[in-house]
């Protein structure tokens, strides 16, 4: 095996960039809540908070593995776990769980998954829309759009 051979993941979701930057978020909130926690609720916060990143990036892998209409669900159901983690930005910073700056950086990196997500489903949607003597054409050599991968 040869190494450009090494450098190619196996599984498709691995090249997305949404998954990338979902993983990179991931490991910031654990660096960021990595706090004692003074009570149960605070724990259950964070955790939920948590399982809300994960699902971004499982959602993503999951849905690439399938069809195209049932990657657009996944991808749906990514965004809507983005949509949980800015509700969770938000309380966690009311609570003091969080700072401004911090703040500030999820809500951004947050917007920018979203933005992502919503380019690679107005993408896929557009591919499975085409008209079938044009679907040929419109369909990329990768499944996934340039700016994406």
């Amino acid at each position: 095996m040869n190494e450009q051979e090494n450098n190619v993941p196996f599984f498709r979701f691995e090249d997305l960039r949404i998954y990338a930057k979902a993983m990179d978020y991931i490991t910031w909130l654990y660096e960021k809540l990595n706090v004692d926690f003074e009570n149960d609720n605070e724990r259950f916060l964070v955790k939920s908070f948590l399982k809300s990143a994960h699902n971004i990036a499982l959602n993503t892998a999951e849905g690439s593995s399938r069809n195209k209409a049932q990657f657009l669900y996944y991808l749906k159901m990514a965004k809507s776990a983005v949509r949980e983690c800015v509700v969770f930005t938000e309380i966690v910073k009311n609570v003091g769980l969080q700072n401004e700056e911090d703040y500030e950086y999820s809500r951004g990196k947050l917007v920018e998954l979203t933005k992502m997500i919503g380019s690679l489903i107005a993408s896929l949607q557009r591919i499975t829309n085409a008209p079938e003597g044009d679907a040929d054409m419109d369909i990329p050599s990768t499944p996934y759009p340039d700016e994406l991968v």
